[in-house]
């Protein structure tokens, strides 16, 4: 952050790393949420139809929310949006981060921390995977976070309401192609 949000470089090298160390946390969370008693197949997004089609309409949500709430902070002076390169990157490996990255994060965060915090009450189970989804998307600069923050809210409301994951892993892994088409 302190360097001014340079521009991210993304790779089939690095979006390979990418999956595998996902794929690799992804395995190690399983088997300690296996250890607590967990009902694992209970993370399973369950692809159906009408998921499929709420999630193109979440993430149509999501994108012109997230327009909206970032004109709000944008200036052409300071755009304070880093810009991302994907000239050079694979259509095969970004679809595959896609996928990889929609399903672990969405998994993780509104199926393992929102349904775990909720006995907590609502406000936490939202609050707290919401920030943890901030954080880790702050090399994406201010407006980037506002982005994320209104992205997040929409997926973590959409979840707490229908209590499907698929149409939120669905729209963040469209969330992550779009941009690099």
């Amino acid at each position: 952050m302190l360097a001014g949000f340079p521009q991210a470089r993304f790779s089939d090298a690095s979006n390979i790393w990418l999956i595998i160390l996902e794929l690799i946390l992804a395995g190690a969370a399983l088997l300690f949420l296996r250890s607590r008693n967990f009902a694992i197949q209970s993370l399973y997004p369950g692809p159906t139809v009408r998921g499929s089609l709420l999630g193109v309409g979440l993430f149509l949500t999501c994108w012109l929310l997230g327009a909206v709430v970032t004109a709000l902070f944008y200036s052409p002076e300071r755009p304070g949006v880093i810009d991302f390169s994907f000239s050079g990157v694979s259509l095969t490996t970004i679809v595959l981060v896609a996928l990889v990255n929609g399903t672990f994060e969405e998994v993780f965060l509104l199926g393992v921390l929102v349904r775990g915090l909720r006995g907590l009450g609502l406000s936490l189970a939202i609050g707290l995977p919401l920030l943890v989804r901030v954080l880790y998307h702050l090399y994406q600069g201010p407006v980037g976070v506002v982005w994320i923050l209104s992205f997040g809210l929409t997926l973590t409301l959409a979840y707490v309401i229908t209590r499907q994951l698929w149409p939120c892993v669905l729209a963040h892994t469209l969330w992550d192609i779009v941009p690099a088409l």
